[in-house]
């Protein structure tokens, strides 16, 4: 794979090949604060079919509204990705960075901000070293919250998780945090997706449908309270 030209501030891609970016740190000495673990395609703008090109790139309605809120009340916002496209040599690092960047400008100009963004390029059609079908940081493996986790002081059982497939959910839910939501978008139309993504709801774990990020801000108590 062809490696990454330049890597923005804050930025590694570890040994494993995950992208790791702390955009703002906590202040030192901060008590631990609850997360909004975000997934990116069809979350946070609108699922196309391996999007690696700026001009594709489309924000989907509320979600810097919700996410401005999060800023707001102290929420910490946290982009967990699966890239498979990188692990399968559709596009590369460089094409990450430029959709990732026009992505923040586009929130910064609605006043909003990610504090970290992690992606995890593995896939069981990928090339190798990317071809790990239970990679740890892949969800529904909980690995990239968990680093967030390790980065950040994170209250947990404050936490939430929007993801437009059931395996955000199950990353959260293996994560330890309170709960999800299921946007009916992207990858959720698909069939089935939204019954196992409701399946998850439990004591421990609370799992809504939505039809998109905007709901959030009306079942999420951190954010709606």
């Amino acid at each position: 794979m062809k490696p990454c030209s330049a890597l923005p501030p804050g930025a590694e891609i570890d040994p494993n090949g995950t992208w790791c970016q702390i955009i703002r740190h906590q202040p030192h000495g901060s008590a631990a604060q609850p997360a909004l673990f975000l997934d990116r395609d069809g979350v946070v703008v609108e699922e196309v079919h391996y999007l690696h090109r700026v001009e594709d790139t489309r924000m989907v309605p509320g979600a810097a509204e919700v996410i401005r809120q999060a800023n707001a009340r102290g929420i910490l916002v946290v982009i967990v990705t699966n890239q498979a496209g990188i692990g399968r040599g559709i596009y590369n690092w460089d094409d990450f960075i430029l959709v990732q960047d026009q992505i923040l400008d586009e929130l910064a100009a609605n006043g909003a901000r990610v504090d970290a963004v992690y992606a995890c390029p593995h896939h069981t059609n990928a090339d190798p070293p990317y071809n790990d079908p239970d990679a740890p940081d892949r969800k529904p493996n909980p690995g990239m919250l968990l680093r967030a986790t390790n980065a950040f002081k994170i209250e947990r059982q404050q936490s939430w998780i929007i993801g437009d497939r059931a395996n955000d959910l199950v990353a959260g839910q293996r994560a330890g945090i309170i709960g999800g939501i299921h946007v009916f978008m992207g990858h959720g139309v698909e069939s089935g997706e939204r019954e196992q993504a409701l399946a998850l709801n439990s004591e421990n774990f609370s799992a809504y449908g939505a039809d998109s990020i905007a709901d959030a801000l009306n079942i999420i108590p951190i954010l709606s309270g």
